[in-house]
């Protein structure tokens, strides 16, 4: 069963909170049994039964539980009968209501500690969950985002969560309460009379069927109300994206038309949903009220019989349990609902927690030494199952020295930069390091030896200095003997930023908005190069670093970065040759293969793929 499934997953953590819970509420029923207890003897009081003359039956005579129950029940009434002689009606009836408060004043203290020792249980999965996701979303390889949608990642992770949080943790507290109260006054009951409960629960059965036959398909409509939702999140995602090019293409309609329909039919599956949902209370209600009925006239037959066990008080008290029971059924059966409902989102969950990540760690991973070269060996690769983006790439990057790969777009240049921090991993050959196959590594350790640049600046919406320690730990010491703020002023001197970090109202402390909004595109830039000179890695990879820079930013950013490339192993993919004519090797990357390689005057000297793109350029 899916509540089942759902305690041995989430609750173990919180088996304390747990057993206190659900010991409570099982205090809290007994409670609730004593003070509906004192409903018998008022009832007696008023229907004038106390003059019935009662014996007492001494204990130690009676055998079996039964005859146990019934001796407790004769005595209680003798002794009622006697405080009524002594003190009268009045008096017995004010110690019974003072009693019913005092048991109740308990189960209400009872309750309420039931519930307080429910929320730790609630807030610690919610936690957990949120942690797992977003611990497998920054474990997730790079590919798993190059094939999923990006608002449909986000939606599971808000959306999806939120409605597990009102579904399926609502209906924690339900399954841990409501089973126990059920079973304790179904037990009062047999005790009570055992034809009248067995007579009821030949009837059960139909009501559950009735009941279950509703929500047997919340579960699938819930999960295409969710994919609309990440629907609807991937729309404005791509909206507020792109909100500059739909406005210049004058596309508002188009796009208006789109999400019109989408809401429309996601809210045309959410009334579905809903609609059934609401149907639990009123039908568990009016199948409640059924019962009831059918039970007084069963109870009735019973009572007017010549041989019935149980008198009128009792009955009514029989009545009084078995209506406390209808509530926590019906809670159950929303309960139930709402674990169906809830149970789609965490299946689209468990789709990302359960995703593969497709670069394994190795099991005794070696040190990272870097003390000759990078190479490429035989390497090929593709995405999933498309055709080979990179085919047989064989090539040696020595230690300090700068490669520099050209070509058209789409002919795989920054894909084979991807595969030295093992973003991917190839399908055929290996990428070695001193002889040693990357594969080997720790990826940790491996990343934590090279700096990326890349062509659009990944800053976050935090302060400038913040922004510049994002790749170091800044709680061990600075390097040089400086403290921390010194490093990141000299890093920013070297990226050419410090001039207008200055300049912004804060400082350093200024708060850059999202996505770095607030500055230009060369100066998000020039925080990235000096994001990557604080970490000081010995191997950079500058992805198009200055392609989307206009003259003026491009000459500070080129002076940055060759400040950056001073002594260190450098792959750069280049889009203007202009930058990387003094680069040690030159590779024309074509159609996945390189198809040239040499300097910049051997290259040119060809007439080939490389005198065509700089002749282009001039």
């Amino acid at each position: 069963m899916d509540w089942i499934k759902l305690i041995r997953r989430f609750v173990p953590p919180y088996k304390g909170s747990m057993a206190l819970n659900i010991g409570f509420n099982l205090l809290s029923t007994l409670l609730s049994l004593f003070s509906f207890a004192a409903i018998i003897p008022v009832l007696r009081i008023l229907f004038g039964l106390t003059d019935i003359e009662v014996t007492r039956i001494p204990m130690e005579t009676v055998n079996g539980l039964q005859e146990t129950l019934n001796a407790l029940r004769n005595n209680m009434y003798c002794a009622l009968n006697e405080q009524i002689a002594v003190h009268g009606a009045g008096y017995v009836l004010f110690w019974l209501g003072l009693f019913l408060v005092g048991m109740t004043g308990l189960k209400c203290v009872t309750s309420w500690l039931a519930n307080y020792f429910m929320v730790p249980i609630r807030t610690g999965v919610l936690r957990d969950l949120r942690k797992a996701l977003y611990d497998k979303v920054l474990s997730l390889p790079i590919g798993y985002f190059t094939e999923a949608r990006r608002g449909d990642v986000i939606s599971r992770m808000t959306n999806d969560v939120g409605e597990v949080e009102a579904s399926i943790m609502s209906a924690l507290d339900v399954l841990f309460k409501n089973p126990i109260m059920i079973i304790i006054y179904m037990t009062t009951l047999l005790v009570i009379s055992w034809q009248l409960t067995l007579f009821v629960l030949v009837l059960l059965p139909i009501a559950i069927f009735c009941i279950g036959r509703i929500g047997r398909s919340l579960k699938r409509t819930s999960t295409k109300g969710q994919e609309q939702n990440a629907e609807i999140l991937s729309s404005i995602d791509e909206t507020l994206l792109g909100l500059r090019v739909v406005k210049g293409f004058n596309a508002q309609d188009k796009l208006r038309v789109r999400f019109n329909r989408l809401i429309n039919e996601t809210r045309a599956t959410f009334n579905r949903i809903n609609r059934r949902y609401y149907l639990a209370h009123p039908l568990s209600e009016f199948l409640g009220t059924a019962l009831i009925a059918v039970i007084l006239w069963f109870g009735g037959l019973l009572i007017l019989g010549d041989h019935s066990m149980i008198d009128a008080s009792t009955f009514i008290y029989y009545l009084v349990i078995f209506y406390s029971i209808i509530n926590p059924a019906k809670d159950l059966s929303r309960a139930s609902y709402g674990i169906r409902k809830g149970m789609a989102s965490l299946e689209r969950i468990d789709a990302i927690l359960e995703t593969e990540t497709k670069i394994p760690e190795p099991a005794v991973p070696q040190p990272v030494r870097f003390e000759q070269q990078i190479a490429f060996e035989h390497v090929s690769f593709r995405y999933q199952e498309d055709k080979e983006v990179l085919t047989d790439i064989s090539l040696a990057i020595p230690k300090g020295k700068t490669v520099a790969l050209v070509g058209q777009s789409g002919s795989g240049k920054t894909t084979l930069t991807d595969l030295v921090p093992r973003f991917y991993d190839p399908q055929e050959g290996a990428i070695t390091m001193d002889g040693v196959n990357i594969r080997r590594f720790n990826t940790r350790d491996l990343r934590a030896i090279m700096g990326i640049v890349c062509q659009e600046p990944i800053l976050f919406n935090d302060t400038v200095y913040n922004n510049i320690t994002f790749g170091v730990d800044t709680t061990q010491p600075a390097p040089n003997g400086l403290t921390w703020p010194q490093a990141v002023e000299q890093a920013a001197k070297i990226a050419n930023a410090h001039v207008f970090i200055e300049e912004m109202p804060e400082g350093y402390e200024t708060m850059i908005g999202d996505r770095g909004s607030r500055l230009s595109g060369g100066q998000r830039q020039r925080l990235s190069i000096a994001r990557a000179i604080l970490k000081n890695p010995p191997i950079l990879i500058l992805d198009e670093a200055t392609s989307a820079l206009d003259s003026e930013s491009e000459k500070l950013v080129q002076e940055a970065l060759e400040h950056l490339m001073q002594d260190r192993t450098t792959l750069v993919v280049a889009h203007r040759l202009s930058t990387i004519k003094h680069a040690d090797l030159i590779c024309v990357v074509h159609e996945g293969r390189i198809v040239e390689r040499g300097t910049h005057n051997e290259l040119y000297a060809l007439g080939g793929f490389y005198t065509k793109l700089v002749d282009m350029q001039q």
